[in-house]
Order: structure tokens, then sequence, then C-alpha cells
């Protein structure tokens, strides 16, 4: 790890802070698409790419030999110096990652015996060899008849039928586990080989016969008597499996279809997630659909939508982050001021506002059947599925857009903000906390079933979102006294707060995205910045600024038993965070500060972004990182138009809520 040194502490001069921001801001809009919103490339690890390259194989597909050449060379280029693929840039070794990119390689038909395909299969093999890889790596592998089913978790369909008092119920997990495990429910109960045209096998990467292994990993988060106790369970329903009832199976086999088709959402997919969206393709394909049946074309199509495709080389994207990019964005111009980012940001709340889901009540209705729907989804469109986070980010800049004037009328989102606030307020959990998608989805003995190594199976609140949901209350004007649910809000989030003084960011990495969303929430709620839980925030963050004045924080936050935070490399948008939270507690006159300004000024491009090639949010912990292309354009142009209008002004508290 190399930390650069850069012993310049001075902010830049006034003028010259106008001039970074104009040029990105400039450079920011530049991107905003016709219709208003924007849309950056959202990137994870070699696992979709490698997986897109498997999928079109399992189907036998007609060949694009060129797509699969620039699939393989983003394949090469992202290969780790220890052989093998990270699941984050610059990360350690992961064996389901190379796994499945070794496989995707050569499936696209790269020479075993090339250099690159030579360290993999070495780094594969002295790391266990692909039985050690996760649960849905084994299960891909299942399908292609590279390990027997033995290896894989039983998950009868038949889970479908449940009634929801059940220990496991669909409605007991989170929404991403529900749109993948459903049709990987039918997929397992009907058991579809892989079409593979090229007849590739992967035995190479095995130290021993796949059929011959009796003990297959387990997730490092699951207990010794957790992996005993649902270890039999396993046992038993694979004995059982051949002996359900042939018309249950058929029943349940309906029930996971008509999940699937309900949710289908069109051109962007079940879920709105890859992996649910290619288990969707190949359930209907094992179901006997038609290669021109409405559903399986709509489901095939829409994966089409994520790809990336360049002049050198091509990568599938998890999914897509169209509300996201576009509010926040939005957020950067409106903390810039002035005429230019205006009326870029009038027509971005414009393209949002019709995007609120009013008329679905989702999967979340399951635990709140009372509250009205009002929020908005991540992608373009996923209706059974909003968040809690993007409707608060998205309804702060409706609110202050209408103050400001941008609008055209004070009140031009008032009723969307009042729905989303509604729908908010009625999607907190008992503790009085947040999650992204559900509320009080805490049955965590789940993440102990051989199906969840990964651990991610829940949506359980986290201070990140709780602290999002705050901000907007706060900045609608709530207090204590005046709402019971902010109050309870507020509790929650001091709470959670760690003992070296950070908060936890389960949707951003990782502490500093944490601390930077619960001090904005405080501020903006009224907390004074002098008190305890501010000051032990502010002491963290000053404490961990890198020697050139950023600061950066890497995958390895997440991991198991972290006792104190470890350096990492510099980022803009990880840099920009710690400042906007430090500006929040009132540190804008802060030494500190002023180096990170200093760090940013000195690290903007000429093209007026900054260069970030580092995974700085979080899919899901220890499991899959993200690399949103759009955080090093908005969040320090954010940071800076914020230090600005501090700097410039009379006070230096916090107004909204981010």
């Amino acid at each position: 790890m190399n930390i650069a040194l850069d012993h310049s502490e001075a902010s830049p001069s006034p003028d010259a802070l106008d001039r970074h921001i104009s040029r990105a801001s400039k450079a920011l809009i530049a991107l905003q698409r016709g219709d208003g919103h924007w849309c950056f490339e959202l990137e994870a690890d070699a696992t979709i790419p490698a997986e897109y390259v498997l999928l079109r194989h399992f189907r036998g597909e007609k060949p694009d030999l060129e797509l699969e050449r620039l699939i393989a060379a983003y394949l090469k280029r992202i290969q780790g110096a220890h052989g093998g693929w990270p699941i984050f840039h610059d990360g350690p070794f992961d064996i389901s990652a190379s796994v499945k990119a070794y496989f995707g390689l050569k499936m696209i038909g790269d020479d075993l015996d090339a250099p690159h395909m030579r360290r993999a299969r070495e780094a594969i093999l002295a790391h266990g060899g692909a039985a050690r890889s996760n649960v849905f790596t084994r299960f891909l592998l299942a399908l292609y008849g590279a390990i027997p089913w033995s290896g894989v978790p039983t998950m009868p369909v038949e889970i479908m039928l449940l009634p929801r008092w059940f220990p496991f119920h669909l409605d007991k997990v989170s929404y991403w586990a529900r749109t993948v495990m459903v049709p990987l429910l039918v997929l397992q109960a009907l058991k579809p080989r892989a079409a593979n045209p090229r007849r590739v096998t992967i035995g190479e990467l095995f130290t021993a016969p796949p059929e011959t292994v009796r003990k297959w990993p387990t997730g490092a988060h699951q207990a010794w008597a957790a992996v005993k106790f649902f270890g039999a369970i396993d046992w038993l329903l694979k004995r059982a499996d051949p002996l359900f009832p042939a018309s249950l199976r058929r029943r349940a086999i309906g029930a996971a279809t008509d999940f699937v088709t309900e949710r289908l959402n069109g051109a962007d997919g079940l879920g709105a997630i890859y992996p649910a969206m290619a288990n969707a393709v190949l359930m209907f394909d094992a179901l006997g659909y038609p290669p021109d049946h409405p559903h399986l074309v709509a489901a095939r199509q829409s994966i089409e939508r994520l790809l990336v495709v360049g002049k050198d080389e091509a990568y599938c994207q998890p999914c897509l982050s169209p509300v996201w990019d576009t509010a926040l964005a939005a957020h950067a111009l409106l903390e810039t001021g002035g005429d230019a980012g205006a009326e870029p940001v009038r027509v971005a709340l414009e393209w949002l506002k019709p995007l609120q889901i009013l008329d679905v009540k989702g999967d979340w209705a399951a635990q709140r059947p009372d509250v009205r729907p009002g929020g908005w989804a991540f992608q373009y469109a996923n209706p059974h599925y909003p968040d809690t986070d993007d409707t608060a980010v998205v309804a702060m800049a409706m609110d202050r857009a209408d103050r400001r004037g941008v609008s055209g009328a004070p009140d031009a989102h008032s009723e969307a903000i009042a729905r989303a606030r509604e729908w908010i307020e009625g999607l907190q959990s008992r503790d009085g906390s947040w999650a992204a998608f559900d509320a009080d989805n805490t049955y965590h003995y789940l993440n102990h079933i051989p199906f969840a190594d990964h651990g991610a199976l829940l949506d359980p609140p986290t201070a990140d979102v709780t602290a999002r949901c705050i901000s907007l209350l706060a900045q609608l004007g709530e207090t204590r006294q005046t709402s019971a649910v902010l109050a309870r809000g507020i509790d929650a989030l001091k709470a959670d707060q760690e003992e070296d003084g950070s908060w936890f960011g389960r949707w951003g990495m990782n502490y500093i995205y944490g601390t930077w969303s619960a001090l904005c929430a405080l501020a903006v709620a009224g907390e004074d910045p002098q008190s305890e839980p501010v000051r032990r925030a502010v002491a963290w963050l000053i404490r961990i600024q890198n020697p050139d004045g950023g600061w950066g924080e890497s995958g390895g936050s997440y991991k198991l038993h972290y006792k104190e935070f470890e350096p990492s490399p510099s980022t803009s948008s990880q840099t920009a965070w710690a400042l906007l939270g430090l500006m929040a507690a009132g540190e804008a006159d802060h030494p500190a500060v002023d180096r990170g300004v200093a760090h940013l000024a000195a690290t903007q491009g000429e093209d007026g972004f900054w260069n970030e090639p580092f995974h700085t949010a979080t899919g899901f912990p220890r499991v899959f990182y993200l690399r949103y292309h759009g955080y090093s354009k908005f969040f320090p142009l954010w940071a800076l138009a914020r230090y600005r209008n501090l700097k410039r002004g009379n006070s230096r508290a916090a107004v909204f809520g981010m």
C-alpha cells in the first residue's frame, strides 16, 4: 500500500477554489442526459462479467466473439498480482471470483498455458481449489455438472408454500435474497444441464475429484453449533427431496413462477439486479418456455442493458443506478449555487418526480401493510423494491430545490415530499432505526443456514440508512419535540456509534461513509456540535486522515473481528465524505479540513473530475463491493462547494440533511 505524502496544508485561494468548483460543475452538467438524468457506470468485480459469459454458453447462444474478446481483456486487466481475482481494487485473492473468472476465460478460449491462466490456476489450487468456493459459485458449477448437487445446500422449492409463521419464509429474508433465490429454487428442483457447446470443463481446478468431497465450506461468520444443526437439516432434506409428492412440487414451482412473473419488471428485469435477472432466464428455460415467449424474451433482453462495451474492453454491470446518481448530482449542483446549475437541477428533479412509486405495495408491505407507498427505487424501474435511502435523498433534493426557487414554485414538490416522508416514517423498525428495503428484517439466525455462507441474507437496520432518514425528517422541520419518530431514530443512531467514535457504513465503504452520514443527520437534527458523540466522531475522522491530506478505507474494514482502522490510499469520494462530516460538525475552520480541501484541489484532473480506481461502496460486506463511477464526479464537487459556502458565510451551522 502506498499512501502519498503531500506536505502542503494550504487550501486553495478563493479564486482558485472557484475555478476548481466551476470546472467540476461544468463537467458534471455536460454528462447530464437529454431527458435530465445522470447514470454513471456501476462496476463490481470479475464475477458478473464471467457469469454473463457462462450464461450465454449455458444456454448455447450464438457466440459473439468480439464481445467475448472485450470481456476477456477486462478480466485479464483486473487480475491481481497474486494470480487470482480480488473483489475490490487491489484486494486480496478471492476463491469464488477467481474460479468464475478462470472458467469464463477458459470458456472464451484463452490458452491454458498462457501466463495469466497458469498463474490463476496455481493460485486457485494453492487456496484449496474450486471446492472451496461459496454457495453461489458452487450452484453455478453444479448447473454445469462440474460438481455434484450434493455440493450445494438443498433448498426445496416447496419453501414457496410455507406459512409465514415458519422459521424460514421469503418474507423473512432481504429483497435481493428473495429475487435471487426464488428462480434458484426452481432450478434446483429441475436441475437443468448446461448446453455448453464448447464442452469446457474445469476439473483442473480441484485438488480432489468433486464427487469425493464430503465436507463443503461454510461461512466464516457461521457458528459451529449452527453449522452442525443446520447441516443435519440439510442432510435430511437431501434424502427427503426425492420423496416430495409430485403434485406438491408442481404447486410450488407454480408459486415460484408466479412470484417471478409478477416482478419481472419489463426491460429492467427481476429485482433489477443481475443475479436475479440471470436466474429468471435460466428458470424460464428450464420450465420449457419457447425462445420467443414474451417473459423469456423480456428477461433475457433486460440483461443486455447492463453491458458496458468500450473500444478495448467490456464488462457487465450488476445493476443500473440512475435514481441514485441523479439525486446525488442534483445535491452537488445545488451546493454550488449560482444560475448555471439551476436548470440542470430543475430538469433532473422533473425526471425523478414521476418515478416515485405511488401505486404498488411492494414486498415491504408484508411487514407494513397499512403504510401507503411513496418511495423511489434505485434503478429506472423496480416498483416492488423502493428503498428508504434513495427516497430520503431524492426528497431532500426536492425540498432544497423548492426552498431555493429552482423548482419554479416553493411547493412544486410538496406532495411528492409528503408521500416520501409518510412512507419512510412507516418503514421505521421497532428499535427506531431504518433498513434499506424492509422494516424489522432481523431474523439473524437465517444467516447461519448453509445457503447463507455469504452472511448477507437479511436487510437489517444500519446506521447509514438510519442517518439518511433522520436527515430527511429534520430537514423538513421536525425536532425531537415534534416527532416521536425522529426522536426514536436519533436515539437509535447514537446507540449505534462504535467505541472509537465512528459509525458503520453498510452501503458505502465503510466507517468513513457511516460517520459522514451520522454527523450530517445529527447536525441538521440540532445536536450540539460540542456533544460527546459528535466530538468522538470528529476526533476519529481527524485521527485517520492520511499524510497526503485525504482519507481512504478499503473493503478489508468489513472483515470479521475488525479491531481498529487500517489506513488505505486516499480516494476522492471518501475524502469528500470525511470533509462533509467534519463540516457538518462545525469544523470548517479546522486545519484537517484545509488539508483535505487542498488534497482534492491538487488531485483534480484536467477534465474536472478525479481519478478513483478504488471500490468505495458496498453491495454485501465481505462478499461484493461496488465502484460507482459517479462518486468521483459529484462528491468532491459537493465538498469543495460546501467548504466555499461555509467559509464565505456568516454561519458554520448545517442547514440541510446532507
